[in-house]
């Protein structure tokens, strides 16, 4: 009997996720070399383009260049788009891929994508993908209007675009703006007392960091009748943190006079809110970083780290991956057997993943801390120390853009450092899961004989 040889094997979500983001960004290095995409028309260094690229489609924000004084119109274009499929493109892409193959979506592909889903979220594939798309636009068109009554009269037609651009970048928590003329890498300082701006950032900031499972349940509430387990960890895990964020950067940097030191109680009190919402996955600052106590970059290297929901815009371990930690140790202090979230009783296969990703994501940050630390060019340890380093290697794992300095400083092997730690901490967490969930559905059960060591 003829042996028929089988179909050749699809690739995997978390390959199809990697090549996808691969090709994304090859693709806008390219365009950025273009002499059209820079002011001066010549041609951008590649390596600066991949670097901008990795940044822009990771949605991260740090850069090489200042965007307005570099980018020509169509080079912050490129950026801007992007940034857009980086964003929004890495929920829809998650979600989508299996229907744009001809496949219905899975329960399981789903489940690895945002974390935790209800039955109703995986009703209509195609209905899941329009209303990503739908209510990302809405908000960032909602965003662009609000920060045009600021940006049109202060920077005539040139406001209107800058307005889309940093609504954009806002809602996709990737930190790029256009605020150059006001000086290079000045992000928005000069809007420190503009809480029109800061505001309407911070919002867009936050709504994109929440994702589109929360989003959805907000959507059919009428329908559902209530908020999903899911939903409501992230809100309250969400605003716990930028209350926290918020008193912390006002109590540390209160007196500090490059900071918050000069400023009035209310210009305090709305930049550390925008410091909180913004260090925890944006990359947008109203302060300068460089010149916070240590002290604050180190609270600031948590928010980072901790970053936004699953399914969403941020990067960042994940606020539930967060509360599952937490709630783990209170559950064996309280000597559980199982751990439990608002009533709700957690599977161990989560709990795993959870303390899977939270090593691998500090091995990570370490790597690049460590690589980064070592690869400084000589003379810039007055300037430079561990903690700024620190500081700029989990703002690369968590997509954060924030930067103390070590990413301008860095040479050409730090820089490759930073790329690769961008597009990891982008991916990897998302593909280590689906990967692990994948290949547990293969294992068979084997009996082991149990096994006993001493901890603590």
């Amino acid at each position: 009997m003829p042996i028929i040889a089988k179909a050749g094997r699809r690739l995997s979500p978390a390959r199809t996720l990697v090549v996808g983001f691969l090709i994304i960004i090859l693709a806008g290095t390219l365009l950025l070399c273009l002499p059209i995409s820079s002011k001066s028309r010549e041609f951008t260094p590649i390596f600066d383009c991949l670097f901008t690229a990795t940044s822009a489609t990771c949605v991260t924000g740090l850069v090489v260049f200042d965007t307005y004084t570099h980018w020509s119109l169509f080079g912050q274009i490129i950026i801007a788009l992007l940034i857009q499929v980086g964003g929004l493109g890495f929920v829809t892409i998650i979600t989508f891929f299996n229907v744009a193959a001809g496949k219905k979506l899975g329960y399981r592909t789903l489940k690895n994508a945002a974390g935790d889903l209800t039955e109703s979220s995986f009703e209509g594939g195609r209905r899941i993908f329009v209303s990503i798309v739908k209510y990302s636009l809405i908000f960032e068109l909602c965003g662009a209007l609000l920060l045009s009554a600021v940006f049109i009269p202060k920077y005539g037609a040139y406001g209107a675009w800058m307005s889309l651009f940093m609504s954009i970048t806002a809602f996709c928590n990737a930190g790029f703006d256009l605020m150059g003329m006001e000086g290079e890498f000045s992000s928005v300082t000069s809007c420190s007392g503009d809480p029109v701006v800061l505001i309407t950032l911070a919002l867009l900031i936050i709504v994109g960091g929440l994702g589109f499972i929360v989003w959805e349940n907000f959507i059919r509430y009428k329908e559902l009748k209530k908020f999903s387990l899911h939903t409501r960890a992230v809100l309250v895990m969400t605003g716990g943190l930028i209350a926290v964020g918020m008193l912390f950067y006002l109590i540390a940097e209160w007196r500090n006079p490059d900071t918050l030191g000069e400023m009035s109680f209310g210009e305090k009190l709305l930049n550390a809110f925008f410091s909180s919402v913004t260090s925890r996955t944006a990359g947008f600052n109203s302060i300068p970083v460089e010149e916070m106590s240590e002290f604050t970059q180190l609270g600031s290297i948590l928010l980072m780290f901790i970053g936004a929901a699953p399914g969403s815009t941020g990067g960042g371990i994940k606020v539930t991956t967060l509360l599952v930690l937490i709630m783990t140790v209170v559950s064996y202090m309280k000597n559980k057997n199982d751990v439990e979230i608002f009533r709700h009783k957690i599977d161990k296969l989560t709990v795993y993943r959870t303390l899977v990703l939270s090593v691998l994501s500090m091995m990570a940050v370490a790597v690049c801390f460590v690589a980064l630390y070592f690869s400084m060019p000589e003379g810039t340890s007055d300037k430079v120390g561990a903690v700024q380093c620190l500081f700029d290697a989990v703002s690369a794992f968590s997509t954060t853009g924030l930067s103390a300095g070590a990413t301008a400083l860095a040479g050409t092997a730090g820089k490759c450092l930073l790329i690769v730690t961008m597009f990891v901490g982008r991916i990897g967490p998302v593909s280590l899961i689906m990967s692990l969930v994948l290949n547990s559905a293969k294992r068979k059960n084997i009996v082991v004989p149990d096994g006993h060591i001493l901890i603590g």
